[in-house]
């Protein structure tokens, strides 16, 4: 159990109950900077543990919640299932790097006290309230999935050919002009995107006000707020809590300069700063569909975006006939990796 939190007491017996290897990092942002950090860390721990590859949980907490939903989408091959404690996907879906499709294989389970959920079609996510949720029953929902390296059916869309593989399906080289109208985008739709430029914090948007409670900070923050601190007015707004705040923020359509009171004790202090607009990435996207036909033995792919594939193949489904946008690729006679270009032949992986 890879856990997010900055406590790691209480996810220690939680795993010491059920006989689990526990590894605890602290939360990380919600980028792809954050993916390579957790990617890191996982692969030096199975060098010195042994570890069952095919049930390893991702879980995060308040703070922590947020990477969950990055984490499961941007790097889904990591992953039996994922737990989300608190906190809030609004993060994440900002990013507009939050594609539905990639979660086909892992459902994230969201334990949550939040009245309001952000829209999330197409993602695989299991909302539950937290009063009707045990910790323990997180956990047998988590221990209850396995992770399939090789399921018969692979979906994935990225823009960032580093964040381009989904189990036996990697992406190698991506051209945006090949496009496919049968493949769109599963792309959760951000909201503005507009945020303080206060530095990075956190907060439990279900929490009750007054205003805005401040529930993290990262390491070395820099910025005017500090733990326990409440926004309760924004722009000559008043903020009754965690909700008004999301509402407000994903109404702004401009930056500007505003002031933001903030209630510290039983001081209230005002800060100037601004609202600020999230430039958007990945605009472009690549997207592959993939699949293992078991009655006719033959794999088969659409994909949009993409120019060169790598696939890994298990023994049981060689010898397989390739067949990429409807072009017969040949063969893969063996099991292991195979690339093919788009119009081009499947080879041995070099």
């Amino acid at each position: 159990m890879v856990v997010l939190a900055a406590e790691a007491r209480p996810w220690e017996e939680a795993a010491a109950v059920r006989g689990w290897r526990l590894l605890q990092l602290a939360p990380v942002e919600v980028t792809d900077a954050g993916v390579k950090t957790v990617q890191g860390a996982v692969e030096e721990y199975k060098k010195h543990t042994a570890v069952d590859a095919t049930r390893v949980y991702l879980v995060g907490a308040g703070p922590g919640a947020a990477a969950v939903f990055y984490l499961a989408a941007r790097a889904p091959e990591m992953w039996a299932a994922a737990l989300a404690v608190e906190g809030s996907p609004r993060a994440a879906i900002d990013t507009n790097r939050l594609f539905a499709a990639n979660t086909q294989w892992v459902p994230v389970l969201w334990v949550s006290s939040a009245l309001e959920r952000p829209a999330m079609p197409g993602y695989n996510l299991e909302p539950r309230a937290a009063g009707e949720t045990t910790l323990g029953q997180a956990l047998e929902w988590l221990g209850s999935h396995q992770r399939d390296p090789f399921p018969a059916k692979v979906d994935c869309e990225t823009g960032n050919p580093e964040l381009a593989r989904c189990y036996w399906v990697e992406m190698r080289k991506l051209d945006f002009s090949r496009r496919n109208d049968v493949l769109g985008s599963s792309r959760v739709r951000p909201g503005s995107g507009a945020a303080l430029a206060l530095g990075g914090f956190g907060f439990n948007p279900g929490a009750a006000g007054p205003g805005l409670a401040v529930s993290w900070l990262p390491e070395n923050y820099q910025g005017p707020l500090k733990l326990g601190d409440r926004i309760v007015a924004v722009g000559g707004t008043e903020i009754a809590d965690g909700r008004a705040y999301l509402e407000y923020m994903n109404q702004a359509n401009e930056e500007k300069r505003v002031v933001v009171v903030i209630q510290r004790g039983k001081r209230r202090e005002r800060v100037e700063t601004r609202i600020v607009l999230r430039r958007r990435e990945e605009v472009q996207t690549a997207r592959v569909q993939a699949e293992y036909l078991a009655d006719a033995r033959e794999v088969l792919i659409i994909s949009r975006g993409v120019e060169e594939l790598r696939l890994t193949l298990p023994h049981y489904w060689v010898p397989c006939p390739i067949n990429w946008n409807g072009t017969a690729a040949g063969t893969a006679d063996a099991a292991g990796c195979w690339a093919v270009a788009e119009g081009g032949r499947v080879k041995r992986c070099e």
